[in-house]
């Protein structure tokens, strides 16, 4: 059972890292001229190829049972809105900012497992998120006051709760035993179907300028389509959808990553801060549980040495 929590916890952070690099590989694409739509397409297109191969040397049949059809669509629908609503926010806000408001997800997932699902909130996932809220806001105080932009933030929020509501559907539907590359297969195609209409059947599709460019949306769909995806699916089985989406915390930090080391920003004592604090609520959800009955395992020792009178 600890083996099996570990890989889901291991899944989930991987998921949260993978996903944190969407900006990493968009922003040169829309350096270029390309729109956030025709990026996605390129993104979701080579995630379908990769998927394709995988399922090909994993012997999966593509074959679909009725009962499948209609909650994969509504999964690649969510899953192709929080992605579009995520890029369409790059234009109005640091990628960076965006990737970090975007943790919210976390939240909406326990508040709708709560509310849906009866799911009780426990006392180290309330101080977690709340650990993480702190650790978020040190990242990305403003240094002069800016207000955010509130078109930006509302894509941001809206890409959230669409996530939130991907990360349960996956977990309480049909689709909970499907084969992992399959799922994820058929969660893209019907997701590629919002760009393909978006972009008039691909007549405004903007074509990769530079041979080089194209590594981005190879990348783009490898990191925060393909491995996110299939480890975020994978830590969802393992060990539900409250504790994976806590995971990702991990998201901003990537993020953070990308920025100082790839385009020059400053480490200052407060993102430091900041990160620490992240850490140690995803720690305190890895460790949580386990925590929890060792102390219980002792006051019980405790108590069965030392009755009551």
């Amino acid at each position: 059972m600890e083996r099996v929590t570990f890989k889901g916890f291991a899944y989930g952070a991987i998921a949260a890292a993978s996903y944190g690099l969407n900006p990493l590989f968009a922003l040169p694409l829309y350096a270029d001229g390309m729109g956030a739509d025709s990026v996605l397409f390129y993104r979701y297109a080579f995630g379908l190829v990769m998927l394709g191969v995988m399922m090909l040397v994993q012997k999966l049949s593509f074959a679909l049972r009725r009962c499948e059809v209609l909650p994969l669509v509504i999964m690649g629908l969510l899953f192709s809105f929080s992605s579009l609503t995520l890029f369409l926010s790059y234009n109005y806000m640091d990628a960076g900012i965006a990737s970090t408001i975007l943790f919210v997800y976390p939240v909406l997932v326990a508040i709708l497992m709560a509310v849906f699902f009866k799911e009780k909130v426990s006392p180290i996932t309330m101080i977690s998120i709340a650990l993480a809220f702190t650790g978020i806001s040190l990242l990305y105080q403003g240094e002069g006051g800016q207000t955010l932009s509130l078109t930006g933030v509302t894509l941001v929020f809206i890409s959230s709760l669409t996530y939130a509501l991907y990360i349960i559907g996956v977990n309480r539907s049909v689709l909970k035993d499907m084969p992992i590359a399959k799922l994820t297969f058929y969660v893209l195609l019907f997701g590629l179907s919002v760009y393909v209409i978006r972009l008039k059947f691909c007549t405004q599709l903007d074509v990769v300028s530079q041979p080089v460019l194209w590594i981005n949306p190879v990348c783009l769909a490898l990191f925060p389509t393909v491995i996110s995806l299939v480890a975020m699916t994978k830590s969802i089985h393992y060990i539900g959808s409250t504790p994976a989406a806590i995971l990702g915390a991990l998201e901003p930090l990537t993020a953070i990553c990308c920025g100082v080391l790839v385009f020059g920003e400053r480490l200052t004592p407060r993102i430091i801060l900041g990160i620490v604090l992240i850490l140690v609520a995803v720690t305190l959800i890895i460790l949580g549980k386990s925590l929890i009955r060792q102390l219980q395992v002792r006051v019980i020792h405790r108590n069965h040495h030392f009755p009551q009178r």
